[in-house]
């Protein structure tokens, strides 16, 4: 059993960590804007460190519009176009030009014929042209703001239009102005309800069909301020929206329908600002059946696929991901109107034993807090709910007493308790009049209360007067439609508030200049190989991670004497650039325990690399290290993202246990320890039968130093595989008994 060089997680493991330049820090909540010198600042890999802004006040509320390509002719698209966009214009107090380089007039309205030939300097050019890329440079003479191309044909239809595509964004890039779509549409010129009131939702789409169910979610009386389709996103993409809109006081939540991502680290930043912001950020990310498969050399790169990461990325950053649009339109409607909660407690409230047990159910099984009522309130509810009745948690009232007086003193009484945070009422049918007196204590008690109440109003008609107006002329009450709905949206609200309460950005503490041990590193690289297990460790070593006493050798009588300077038992394995896995070959020989053995093994385990004609630089002879949990922890490097390190299970099962977390850097101890509570075995972590608890401190310290190194070494390290990692009993460290890493 190796002794312990590992203390426990405090001012030794902060040092020791330091010494690589990571510095890992307790969450505080912080909302504190960059300053302007950090606006630049890159970390240690050359990425930016805070997002950019954009500016599209004028672009939501332009001063002045060209219409380029403006019609009036019948039955041709552009006019239909230009009506909107002039009824559009009139309502947000624009002034409207249109272009046409043959028409005197459109609509009544003095045409003009080019761009140069505008009276002013527009603010927003509209382009109704098939080939938007000639009309930028004259745009850009004119110094126009903004444009929104609407044609197709682009990157959407294959590689020839992603080519015109990249040359229209360069020729964008060039004048300066800043694009929308192309491939998009009108969404953004939508009429918005301007007599609704309350936190807004500013919604954003790369498909505009996609957003139609979260648009009409004013007619139920709920704010929309902005829709932006952003389209294949040549210029203006997802994340620069987020970011604008995570700045607007009018602004709620951000809903998204997102397709692709197109820049993974403008993603993060544009996450990070609403995080720090406390703005929530609901999005349908398709893509989840998408299998992510590259061909990988290690175990961790085979943990990984593409939509894996784009969770993780997204969980790690607070923004939630929803799959339907139901769920979209729903959670990001609560998330914009009801306060801060109060507590996390959930209670369930029903006329019915039977819906309230089913919905408990549910509700605990999505993770949901249901505490147990005191017997205080208890007592207190059995005034007006017979003893018979379950008032625990859920509270069953026998259906009556919500015809009368008492219903509203139950619902009062249950709001008072101090471990309720939210109300959840399920009424799975109308049953006039009982249930129109109910909705309306609820709403009652709702206006009157700093706490969340939600109803589930399970008629599939709809019509009746207590759903139709008095639960959605609330915005004080939820209304939903579904079971999974309500508990998706209550889950997202209850997780929201928690994670921005501890916020702090990864970015603040993210490394910006290269640790000592990046320069020892560099002299271990080699472009384009991969590196032997012990040129791997060596790397490993270079950033504090602990390996086994091992030696390499090149011969038996070498290997002998190096087993008595290890101390018996020992492990031989084969050593060689080209090998990967070699248990699978028998390259892997342990607890041997005599010189005999030693000499033997030795022979064999050079027999075989001949055999099958691996070249060797050597044997290992290798410290045994018995007694520990076997984790892998590894990095590999995502098209999107860039590096990403994973922490799982490992050992000889690892592919077929398939358990495993995934960060992208930077983050901090605070998600190096959420990760490992993300494994499906995690208890094997906390000690199980008669096992004692690992050392959690020294993994954590490991997935740190670790994700130094993806940092620095992102540029020139493909992958990186540390399985097992033996995860000794707790005050003993963890040691890395075999690496894998592959030079990009």
């Amino acid at each position: 059993m190796l002794g312990s060089t590992h203390g426990t997680l405090t001012t030794d493991f902060r040092a020791r960590v330091d010494a690589c330049g990571e510095t890992p820090r307790t969450a505080v909540h912080s909302t504190a804007a960059p300053s302007a010198a950090d606006a630049v600042a890159v970390d240690v890999s050359g990425r930016p460190l805070h997002a950019d802004v954009p500016d599209l006040d004028r672009f939501f509320r332009p001063e002045s519009v060209a219409v380029i390509g403006a019609s009036d002719a019948e039955g041709r698209p552009n006019t239909g176009i230009t009506r909107q966009l002039i009824a559009w214009a009139e309502r947000v107090g624009a002034r409207i030009h249109p272009v046409h380089p043959t028409r005197p007039t459109v609509f009544g309205l003095a045409c003009h014929a080019s761009v140069a030939d505008l009276p002013e300097q527009v603010d927003l050019a509209v382009l109704l042209v098939g080939d938007p890329l000639p009309v930028i440079e004259e745009l850009a003479e004119a110094k126009v703001k903004f444009a929104v191309a609407f044609a197709s044909g682009f990157a959407e239809t294959g590689d020839e239009g992603a080519a015109a595509q990249e040359r229209l964004a360069a020729a964008v890039r060039r004048s300066g102005l800043r694009l929308l779509g192309p491939n998009t549409n009108l969404n953004a010129f939508e009429e918005f309800r301007e007599d609704l009131e309350g936190p807004a939702i500013a919604l954003i789409t790369q498909s505009g069909h996609q957003g139609r169910p979260v648009y009409t979610l004013q007619e139920l009386g709920i704010r929309l301020s902005h829709w932006a389709p952003t389209g294949n996103e040549a210029d203006l993409e997802t994340s620069d929206f987020i970011s604008y809109f995570a700045e607007r006081p009018e602004v709620g939540a951000i809903a998204c329908y997102v397709e692709g991502l197109k820049d993974g680290r403008r993603f993060l930043l544009a996450a990070d600002r609403a995080a720090r912001n406390g703005v929530p950020v609901v999005a349908v990310k398709v893509g989840r059946t998408e299998t992510g498969a590259r061909m990988a050399a290690s175990h961790t790169g085979k943990l990984t696929g593409a939509d894996t990461v784009v969770d993780a990325a997204m969980r790690q950053f607070g923004v939630i991901r929803v799959d339907g649009l139901d769920e979209l339109q729903d959670t990001a409607a609560l998330l914009a109107r009801a306060r801060k909660p109060l507590a996390d407690g959930v209670v369930v409230y029903s006329i019915s034993g039977g819906t309230g047990a089913h919905f408990s159910d549910l509700a605990t099984e999505a993770g949901l807090s249901l505490p147990t009522l005191s017997q205080a309130k208890q007592q207190e509810l059995h005034q007006w709910i017979p003893e018979y009745l379950n008032v625990a948690n859920p509270v069953d009232n026998g259906g009556h007493p919500v015809g009368d007086w008492r219903g509203r003193k139950i619902i009062d009484a249950i709001l008072a308790d101090p471990s309720v945070g939210v109300l959840i009422c399920p009424i799975t049918g109308p049953f006039p009049p009982m249930s129109d007196r109910l909705a309306q204590d609820l709403v009652d008690a709702a206006e009157q209360s700093d706490k969340l109440v939600c109803v589930i109003w399970g008629s599939p008609v709809g019509t009746e007067e207590a759903y139709r107006t008095t639960l959605l002329g609330s915005s004080r009450v939820a209304t939903f439609r579904t079971f999974g709905n309500c508990i998706t949206a209550v889950r997202a609200y209850l997780g929201h508030h928690r994670f921005t309460a501890a916020y702090r950005s990864p970015f603040e503490d993210a490394p910006r200049n290269p640790s000592p041990s990046y320069r020892k590193a560099q002299a271990l690289m080699r472009p384009g190989q991969q590196l032997s297990e012990h040129a791997a460790k060596q790397l490993l070593r270079a950033y504090g991670i602990r390996v086994p006493r091992e030696q390499l050798v090149t011969s038996a009588a070498a290997a002998v004497r190096a087993a008595g300077l290890v101390g018996y038992p020992v492990v031989m394995k084969a050593s060689g650039p080209q090998l990967g896995h070699k248990t699978e070959l028998g390259l892997v020989k342990i607890g041997l325990t005599s010189a005999s053995q030693i000499r033997d093994a030795y022979r064999e385990l050079t027999d075989i690399a001949r055999y099958e004609n691996v070249p060797l630089d050597g044997i290992l002879v290798c410290q045994m290290v018995e007694r520990g949990v076997e984790m892998v922890v590894g990095v590999t490097q995502d098209d999107l993202f860039g590096p990403t390190v994973t922490v799982g299970l490992g050992g000889v099962l690892v592919e077929v246990l398939h358990d495993a977390a995934v960060r992208v850097p930077p983050f901090g101890e605070d998600q190096a320890r959420a990760m490992l509570t993300e494994l499906r075995g995690h208890a094997l972590l906390e000690g199980v039968r008669g096992a004692p608890p690992a050392d959690v401190d020294a993994l954590v310290e490991v997935v740190l130093r670790v994700q130094r190194m993806a940092l620095e070494l992102g540029g020139v390290l493909s992958e990186l595989d540390i399985n097992p990692l033996m995860v000794l009993p707790r005050g003993q460290g963890a040691v890395a008994l075999d690496a894998l890493a592959i030079c990009r």
